[in-house]
């Protein structure tokens, strides 16, 4: 019997060691709700949360861009921009710093410096260097809509890559790609929405003073002058935006034209924006000045009357981009209206 009894103590001794060491892993909270005490300091909805902010590694998107889809890591936080130099204009507006980028004669040029201080060359704006790509590990590669199909091929061997558009008419386009890539959506949507009040106030500042004036882009490459159709280089800022008469020479312009000193003496333009880029014009350093001088030249209306204006935005800008078109609407409207 005595025995007896010491198991039975045994039992109940046992018994309330299990009790107790089950209790510690639930408290009743004030509401008398079971909560965890595990000593875990992230509940499940944080978990959740952490696991949506963090893509495990292998995860995509899709992005739709152009009406094209293109399957992308969920993260692209490594940017290699190679040829697109519109992709390098629209990482200065919304301050993208890709890790590889376009060198123009072995460097980066001050118009890029701001987004480039971290960044490696890639290679020249015809020339990517496919070894140099492949080392910085991109997530995603921004190339040229100019580049031939076997140049983008091999730039898909190392990343997905997007032909970046030089289509002037895809700028807002481009300008949201590039937002989403970097996850700058809101500031590509403010900066579009900016650009169009900012054009707005420009009309209303130029009213009708150019109506029977004719203006005209010209660009010097390789020592003669270019002009392009209406929808090409800065003509959408004048001819589109502003709605200035495009001239009937650039009407008939079905891609970049070759100009005469004898053929702008009979176009004879009001007001000239000339773009002269050294890194274009290497074997002819000298040829605006010589334009400048020229006697046909000088008896244009333009420069008799001081309104011919050379680079008013960097030569090096496109035309075509969120950032050539903040900029020189800016600039228009200041010398416009001289």
């Amino acid at each position: 019997m005595k025995r007896m009894k010491m198991v039975l103590g045994l039992l109940l001794v046992f018994a309330l060691v299990l009790s107790a060491c089950g209790g510690g892993n639930e408290v009743k909270d004030t509401d008398g709700a079971s909560t965890s005490n595990a000593g875990s300091t992230n509940t499940a909805e944080e978990n959740k949360a952490s696991n949506e902010e963090t893509p495990a590694a292998g995860e995509t998107k899709v992005v739709k861009y152009l009406d094209q889809e293109y399957t992308l890591p969920a993260k692209t936080e490594r940017i290699v921009i190679t040829g697109a130099v519109e992709a390098m204009e629209d990482s200065i507006v919304l301050e993208v710093n890709p890790v590889g980028a376009i060198s123009f004669s072995g460097s980066f040029p001050p118009l890029f410096e701001s987004i480039t201080k971290d960044a490696q060359s890639v290679g020249e704006k015809t020339e990517p260097n496919f070894e140099t790509i492949l080392s910085l590990k991109p997530d995603v590669i921004l190339g040229s809509s100019k580049f031939k199909p076997e140049v983008v091929e091999q730039l898909n061997k190392i990343a997905p890559t997007i032909p970046y558009s030089h289509v002037s008419t895809n700028w807002e386009s481009n300008l949201r790609l590039l937002g989403e890539l970097s996850g700058k959506q809101e500031q590509a949507e403010q900066e579009i929405a900016k650009y169009k009040e900012d054009l707005e106030a420009a009309k209303a500042t130029i009213g009708d003073s150019l109506k029977d004036k004719k203006v005209l882009a010209l660009r010097v490459r390789a020592g003669e002058m270019y002009i392009y159709p209406a929808g090409v280089f800065f003509n959408p800022v004048l001819y589109e935006d502003l709605g200035i008469a495009v001239p009937a020479e650039v009407e008939a312009a079905q891609a970049q034209e070759l100009v005469s000193k004898e053929k702008m003496a009979e176009m004879n333009p009001d007001y000239v924006f000339v773009q002269f880029s050294p890194d274009e014009n290497k074997d002819t350093p000298n040829a605006l000045e010589e334009l400048q001088n020229d006697p046909i030249m000088k008896n244009l209306n333009a420069f008799k009357n001081g309104t011919a204006f050379v680079n008013v935005v960097d030569p090096l800008a496109q035309g075509g981009t969120a950032y050539s078109k903040i900029e020189f609407l800016k600039a228009a409207v200041e010398n416009l209206t001289k």
